[in-house]
């Protein structure tokens, strides 16, 4: 059976800039369906998936992910028609009549959420393709699906908790035996993710799209200033549920919509927003601190409630907030649980693979095995790479090196000796981590290395932390994991070693953790065979490893857009499969 999952609403942005015009354009992030993209499963398996945003350059861009269905089928060698279905991660046709009481809720389920809605988008971009052979899935079912499907075990509690679904928050799943039992849900007006969202707006940071620079900036703060509040506003319950009233604030349509009596109650009792481009502050940190021990209480209260109640020791995790890889850290370090899966693509592009994947196990048996470095991205051959590479003639110069190995020894000197290079190679990321095909590389253990790619790079925030990527075999040397612990995604942070805290600067985060990575020779065998030359020159299989773009930039994609990037950045060498490049005149 093949089906490809899709993921966004092509329309949700667009109409709110049609029925509510001249505002900021932040607040048109208020909304539902970012993150389009495509995933081919093929018989229970996955076998290509990428963003849409990786094509369009649209940064979580939420239009129909054409480019990417296209993607798929070319790099699997099937035609559109050979696909026996289409499933789309959200399913509005349980609730339509909710939206029918007034105007603009009636437009916005019409023009956005409804099936019509989504079938004029196939019937645009797929042109032929059967309408009977488009399916829905529930948002939450498919983001269930997501980790359940790929954790490996016949057996879990299964959790997915975001901003909203269709009109939920959190779902709760007992998964046995290929089948998911919804256990409990908690609706939107409740969610820990909106509220999260909306101090990350307050903050002067964007709603949808920047929760993990709040996740980077809370170290730097004191929680206790701003604790008692969060506990006022975040009501834990015996039952296992939480209730937040101040998004229950929110009545008329224009408040719903942008959640205004929220973010008026934020002004008057936290302190008066910050602005884009102001200072951050103490208060500002102490509050983002708050903010985001306040989620560890309400994710340990909620998870432990249901691994008592149920008994499993297991459990798997998908939805945007399954991103905040600190409180998935706490969450190991409860001991809650025996053995914790954060499926890597947990935000809304990991919902089209898990609308396949649910439609396919209506059908079949999934193969459930534990999903390796999500590397389903497009690889491009020596001839497209050489084809960029003489594009940008008048600007570089390169080289074809002679072997993988020689590669492998040029970039792990220049790394030893403190230069910045890009690391261009395989197939790209599907997910928000760049986990070593699309990735800026250099030396962890260079004091001025975070300040230095933060400036001339990727142009952000100062505070904001880098992630080392570190042999496996090596990763207990520097972290505090047990020998062999596999983190191969980038999504959980560990404590450094104290005593190689002041060997490690680069990526050691002020309160002494880091966002760790770690890599096999059978995940990404050419990542790792790099990282052991670069441990033969620093003595350290590890390198600071973040992702190949600039600020407001998707992760690069196709060689001319490394390429652009590496001219238009600080970035010194870049290594393309095994071409060297370099500009001009060095």
């Amino acid at each position: 059976m093949k089906v490809i999952g899709i993921s966004g609403l092509d329309t949700a942005v667009s109409f709110k800039k049609a029925r509510w015009p001249g505002l900021e354009e932040r607040e048109y992030r208020i909304a539902q369906g970012m993150d389009a993209a495509a995933a081919l499963v093929i018989d229970g398996r996955l076998v290509a998936a990428a963003e849409q945003e990786r094509f369009s350059g649209m940064k979580q861009t939420g239009s129909f992910p054409i480019d990417a269905i296209r993607y798929c089928l070319n790099d699997s060698g099937i035609s559109i028609e050979e696909i026996d279905e289409i499933a789309h991660g959200f399913d509005y046709e349980p609730f339509r009549d909710l939206y029918l009481h007034d105007e603009a809720s009636a437009g916005l389920y019409q023009d956005v959420f409804s099936r019509d809605a989504l079938l004029t988008q196939v019937r645009r971009d797929l042109p032929g393709f059967p309408e009977e052979r488009v399916f829905s899935v529930g948002h939450h079912l498919a983001h269930a699906a997501s980790a359940a499907f790929t954790s490996g075990w016949d057996e879990s509690l299964v959790v997915v908790n975001d901003a909203m679904g269709e009109l939920e928050s959190l779902s709760v799943y007992e998964f046995y035996d290929g089948k998911l039992t919804r256990l409990r849900q908690i609706g939107a007006n409740d969610s820990i993710g909106i509220l999260y969202s909306l101090v990350t707006l307050h903050l002067g940071f964007d709603f949808n799209s920047d929760e993990y620079k709040i996740m980077g900036l809370a170290p730097y703060g004191d929680p206790a200033r701003f604790r008692n509040f969060f506990e006022k506003i975040v009501d834990l319950r015996d039952d296992g549920s939480i209730r937040i009233q101040i998004l229950r604030l929110n009545q008329s349509r224009d408040e719903r919509e942008f959640y205004r009596a929220t973010r008026a109650y934020l002004d008057e009792h936290l302190f008066p927003r910050r602005l884009p481009g102001d200072p951050i502050t103490p208060m500002h940190q102490d509050a983002a601190a708050a903010l985001q021990e306040c989620l560890e209480r309400v994710i340990l209260h909620l998870y432990g409630h249901f691994a008592e109640q149920t008994g499993l020791r297991r459990i798997a995790l998908a939805g945007g907030v399954a991103l905040n890889c600190t409180a998935n850290g706490k969450l190991v370090r409860s001991g809650l649980f025996d053995e914790v899966y954060v499926q890597p693509v947990a935000g809304d592009d990991g919902s089209a693979l898990g609308a396949a994947l649910y439609r396919t196990s209506l059908s079949q048996q999934i193969p459930n095995l534990r999903m390796p470095a999500p590397l389903f991205g497009p690889r491009y051959d020596t001839d497209s790479i050489e084809a960029a590479l003489h594009r940008f003639e008048d600007r570089i110069q390169w080289e074809r090196m002679g072997s993988f190995e020689a590669v492998c020894a040029s970039a792990a000197r220049l790394i030893a000796d403190g230069r910045v290079l890009a690391w261009y190679r395989g197939r790209m990321e599907y997910g928000p981590r760049a986990l070593g095909n699309r990735s800026i590389l250099a030396d962890p253990g260079h004091p001025e290395m975070r300040d230095r790619i933060n400036a001339m790079v990727k142009k952000r925030e100062a505070f904001r932390p880098f992630a080392p990527a570190c042999a496996l075999e090596e990763a207990h040397r520097w972290f505090e994991v047990a020998p062999g612990t596999e983190l191969p995604y980038m999504i959980s942070v560990v404590g450094v070693r104290p005593e190689v805290r002041a060997a490690l600067p680069a990526i050691t985060h002020v309160n002494g953790s880091a966002r760790l990575q770690t890599v096999s020779a059978t995940d990404n065998p050419d990542f790792h065979t790099l990282l052991r030359a670069v441990g033969e020159t620093t003595g350290r299989q590890m390198v600071l490893n973040t992702s190949f773009n600039v600020k407001g930039q998707p992760i690069v994609n196709t060689p001319d857009e490394a390429v652009q990037t590496f001219l238009g950045t600080g970035i010194e060498f870049l290594f393309m499969e095994n071409f060297f490049v370099t500009r001009s005149g060095i």
